[in-house]
């Protein structure tokens, strides 16, 4: 499939599986580059989301699924500048206590932010076919608000947790033992 889509410069598209059901909303992708083919033909390749697809007919005519699929086309119209900005600081405040240093203008000119946050924003497999199935941005932004609203005080838990453990318990805020 990788060849085809290399010789015919065209995308393919990535559904998610779960227990042989497919779902029915996947991400066309284009190959952007081969980092390596290896000696028995795979190849580890960097790809680009294209468009959200709705697969619509499932071929096996090959050693590979082709298919029909619809490209969903939804606006970036009416989003909620605050929710936008909301979703960021959470999302900075994510990276930073995984260690990043995240920089806001990574943010900026972007139609749809909530695509480029979910790539990382602790989601389960489940949770990012949900975001990929919203049909709209507004929809994406107010889901991630919702999930980083539950799953950042759990990471700062965790974090607390791991700073205590770093401490050996010694704790600095702790006064030292008398001898007495």
């Amino acid at each position: 499939m990788i060849n085809d889509c290399l010789d015919s410069d065209t995308p393919f598209g990535i559904v998610l599986i779960q227990e042989s059901v497919m779902s029915q909303v996947g991400c066309s992708a284009r190959i952007d580059s081969v980092v390596k083919a290896h000696d028995d033909g795979r190849k580890d390749i960097i790809v680009s989301g294209v468009d959200r697809i709705r697969v619509l007919d499932v071929t096996e005519d090959k050693s590979y699924l082709t298919g029909d699929v619809e490209v969903l086309v939804d606006d970036a119209k009416d989003i909620d500048v605050q929710l936008r900005e909301r979703l960021i600081a959470q999302h900075i405040k994510l990276l930073e206590l995984a260690g990043r240093m995240p920089a806001p203008t990574n943010y900026s000119n972007r139609t749809f932010l909530s695509f480029f946050i979910a790539h990382n924003a602790g989601l389960t497999l489940e949770q990012k076919q949900d975001v990929l199935e919203l049909e709209g941005e507004a929809d994406r932004l107010a889901y991630l608000v919702g999930h980083l609203e539950q799953f950042l005080p759990l990471v700062e838990e965790v974090e607390a947790i791991r700073m205590k453990v770093s401490l050996n318990g010694h704790f600095k805020d702790f006064p030292p033992e008398s001898s007495e």
